[in-house]
């Protein structure tokens, strides 16, 4: 998981404070201190993670794009210029851009502003940012909350006495919720001093950089390993009482399986020497062989191990964790029921490896005849709806199309949860009722309104109405020919 430090580099960190034996001691310099603090810690324990060093005062700046060189990064820190006054607004936007730049809007970010609470006056300052957050344009929003994966720790080069006493703490606190509340704010306990801020990042890398350390077992082999990212624990919504699941410190591997693509996610540090080694030998056997391996990490939680290179002359152990769950790939099937190919009655591989067992095929067959709906751009969905308001246009003569094109929308809203989809619609109908010329033949309004009103119910998520396998049929009128079973 990539790190973006943003440290403040505007005047009011020049501020001095009273440190024994030193005359020019300041506020920026406890920032280095702590930062170079973290840097040391992260060379250590976190060699293969990527780290970004950005400054701002009124202007922002990218003094270290993302590397792994932590020289480069206390050399950057070590030469830190004094600037203006603070606009953190920018700063934030910054760093979405550096991050977006480089990682795109899905890979999960974390970000470590280290600043003083003076957070600047007049426009510009947070407190202004904040006060007009609700009234921005769409082209002006507040940068907060970030668009990709992220946790925002901020690092006050203060007590928290000194931030409570003007509205500092309350504009940070605002900044992690903007930011789904995702993050932390740390203050440094007592004096400031270089005990205080040494205590104050030991905080935080005992939150966020703290090594996972794990065995890997594979029958009588075991390896000490060390994940990192630390894997977070992960809550299933669905779940009455949900209660976070953990990666437990044990993983039993399963057994492999051949891939053609790679995931992101963990690296497992490779630990080599002379003495053999398990987790050495299993990431040679997948990279040569191009397989994947399958980890338990809990109960009903799997993952999986594969190689990934990270050079032409690097390739990591990589881990990526699977959905909670006994069936986390639907087409594998229960993954308790694995096992052996020489358990089987038969192979299940047949006699030269000419058939495969996998994947699973379902109890029920299905007919693939009709193309699945699917709406990867704004203009695949809109053209679907288009064809629904068209044939109503044209009701009662495209009856069959329009409640065919319907049930085709109705299946995938409620396919994918877009039940938002469902309402929308249904108020298309009823607004294309209400626009019918006197000259519309009056089966046109009962189809329209019956067709809003099962939308309607069906977005309700009521499962009388919301079945996936039932469709909508037209409504028997006198004028339809139905008789009158439905007559209104």
């Amino acid at each position: 998981m990539p790190t973006v430090v943003l440290l403040d580099s505007s005047l009011s960190m020049t501020r001095p404070v009273s440190v024994e034996g030193s005359e020019e001691f300041q506020r920026k310099n406890l920032a280095v201190h702590g930062l170079t603090m973290l840097f040391e810690h992260m060379a250590t324990n976190y060699r293969l993670e990527f780290t970004s060093l950005v400054a701002f005062s009124s202007l922002w700046e990218l003094l270290v794009p993302f590397s792994r060189d932590y020289n480069t990064l206390q050399e950057a820190l070590n030469n830190l210029e004094d600037y203006d006054k603070t606009c953190l607004e920018a700063a934030l936007q910054g760093v979405s851009n550096v991050v977006q730049q480089e990682w795109g809007t899905s890979c999960p970010c974390q970000v470590v502003l280290v600043t003083d609470g003076a957070l600047g006056i007049g426009r510009g300052s947070l407190r202004h940012s904040l006060q007009t957050v609700k009234q921005r344009v769409d082209d002006k929003k507040f940068p907060l909350p970030f668009p990709f994966p992220s946790k925002l720790y901020v690092m006050c080069i203060a007590n928290a006495e000194e931030l409570q006493a003007t509205d500092s703490m309350d504009n940070l606190e605002q900044l992690i919720n903007l930011n789904g509340g995702e993050g932390q704010i740390y203050t440094m306990e007592g004096p400031l001093c270089l005990k205080s801020v040494q205590s104050m990042f030991g905080k935080l890398i005992d939150q966020a950089y703290s090594p996972f350390h794990a065995v890997l077992r594979c029958g009588n082999l075991t390896s000490d390993v060390q994940v990192f990212p630390r894997p977070e624990p992960v809550t299933i919504d669905e779940e009455v009482d949900p209660i976070p699941k953990t990666v437990q410190t044990e993983g039993d591997e399963i057994g492999t399986g051949a891939t053609d693509d790679t995931e992101e996610e963990t690296s497992t540090n490779q630990m080599a020497g002379k003495s053999p080694n398990f987790c050495v030998l299993l990431h040679g056997s997948l990279k040569v062989e191009g397989m994947v391996a399958l980890v338990q990490l809990g109960p009903d939680w799997f993952g999986m191990l594969y190689s990934q290179a990270d050079s032409k002359k690097k390739s990591n152990l990589m881990m990526s964790l699977f959905d909670p769950g006994s069936e986390p790939l639907p087409w594998l099937g229960r993954m308790s029921q694995l096992g052996p190919a020489s358990d089987a009655a038969e192979n299940p591989y047949g006699e030269d490896d000419s058939k495969s067992p996998f994947p699973i095929q379902p109890k029920h067959k299905r007919s693939y005849a009709q193309n699945v709906t699917v709406w990867i751009k704004a203009s695949g969905l809109q053209t679907d709806v288009q064809k629904i308001l068209r044939n109503a246009k044209k009701l009662p003569e495209k009856t069959q199309t329009f409640y065919k094109e319907l049930n085709r929308l109705r299946k995938a809203a409620l396919a994918f949860g877009f039940w938002e989809l469902l309402k929308s619609v249904a108020e298309l109908l009823e607004r294309e009722c209400t626009l019918l010329p006197d000259s519309a033949h009056p089966d046109a309004a009962f189809q329209l309104s019956h067709a809003a009103q099962q939308l309607k119910l069906a977005s309700s998520g009521d499962s009388k109405y919301a079945a996936f396998e039932q469709n909508i049929t037209p409504m028997l009128t006198d004028f339809s020919g139905g008789g009158g079973a439905d007559r209104i």
